[in-house]
């Protein structure tokens, strides 16, 4: 895993607006909208939320393992035993309300930004974690958060594409 280039200020910033970033795409859209897929069989914005949500959490956990253990191991096997798209039908992502979701995300980045900004070189603290099909590897709180914040964007993006196409369709049938 490469390290980041953004200075760490500028990382934990853009991981600290996430959730606001994500609300800000999320504004005004109706019950329905959430439902909106770019094709038949790929996720939902609903979906993507829970997703977002959920990775932001399970990292979470990695990121404080580091910060109270330094150099100690992290497992991920449990999770990535299993493929996304089954953890996405066990844990309900197509029929929960976002709300929740977004609540625990909100929590979650402040309480890691908060964490973060108390601990004394938190931002090079480090675990070992060994990736499905690799070798062991250290890696650090700060490329966590700047991996984190980069997946939400990423995301978001994903959601844009979704609703400009949902609008590039509506608008062509209705000319």
């Amino acid at each position: 895993m490469t390290e980041q280039t953004e200075s760490a200020s500028e990382a934990l910033a853009l991981y600290a607006d996430g959730p606001v970033q994500l609300e800000t795409v999320l504004a005004g859209l109706a019950e329905w909208d959430l439902d909106l897929a770019m094709h038949r069989d790929s996720w939902s914005i609903r979906q993507i939320v829970h997703h977002i949500a959920d990775g932001d959490d399970i990292w979470k956990i990695c990121i404080k393992a580091a910060l109270g253990n330094n150099d100690g191991e992290f497992t991920l096997q449990w999770y990535w035993d299993k493929p996304q798209l089954e953890w996405s039908a066990n844990w309900k992502y197509a029929s929960r309300g976002i709300e929740p979701s977004l609540a625990l995300l909100r929590a979650n980045r402040r309480h890691i930004v908060e964490l973060v900004s108390l601990t004394p070189g938190a931002w090079e603290k480090s675990i070992w974690l060994k990736p499905p099909k690799g070798r062991k590897e250290r890696i650090t709180v700060g490329w966590i958060i700047a991996m984190q914040a980069g997946h939400i964007v990423d995301h978001i993006k994903d959601i844009q594409n979704i609703l400009q196409a949902y609008k590039n369709e509506n608008h062509q049938t209705e000319s």
